[in-house]
């Protein structure tokens, strides 16, 4: 922390040990388990610790579509993440080795890229397991993100 330039708190600790036991985990998640480490601590207080540290490089916030944004410690590697319809459960994806095909758009606008971000999306092995996440529920999800990607564009 305090190479990023952060005073190092036993709420920045708390929130980084959570994200470090739990990658992906969403505000109000490390929010609980901060509380259950160190008793009385706002969400605020949490919300203040996660901006600051995304803000320093220390945490990855990643936002999946129709889902609560999400934290890891897992930061400058440009890996990419696969989301559970069902769920939301979300695990790592690591980019090509050694290569960045996705860092290399078809036409960038005229903008340097330094990062991209590919979210991959399907159904878990426990809810494969279990039956759940149907065709139709799938579908709805589907739906659902691509409104949300098409009134992005249009703001």
């Amino acid at each position: 922390m305090r190479a990023a330039g952060l005073r190092v708190t036993a709420p920045r600790q708390a929130v980084l040990g959570v994200l470090g036991e739990s990658p992906h985990s969403t505000a109000e998640a490390v929010a609980s388990a901060v509380r259950a480490r160190l008793g009385s601590v706002s969400t605020q207080a949490v919300y203040d610790v996660l901006a600051a540290c995304v803000d320093a490089g220390l945490v990855r916030r990643i936002e999946p579509a129709g889902s609560a944004a999400r934290y890891e410690t897992r930061t400058g590697d440009n890996h990419h993440h696969v989301v559970c319809r069902s769920c939301g459960a979300t695990a790592d994806v690591d980019c090509v080795v050694d290569e960045r095909p996705c860092l290399t758009p078809s036409d960038a606008s005229g903008f340097v890229v330094d990062e991209a971000e590919v979210v991959f999306w399907g159904t878990c092995p426990t809810c494969t397991a279990a039956g759940v996440g149907n065709r139709e529920s799938r579908r709805a999800v589907r739906g659902a993100v691509a409104v949300l990607h098409e009134s992005h564009h249009h703001v």
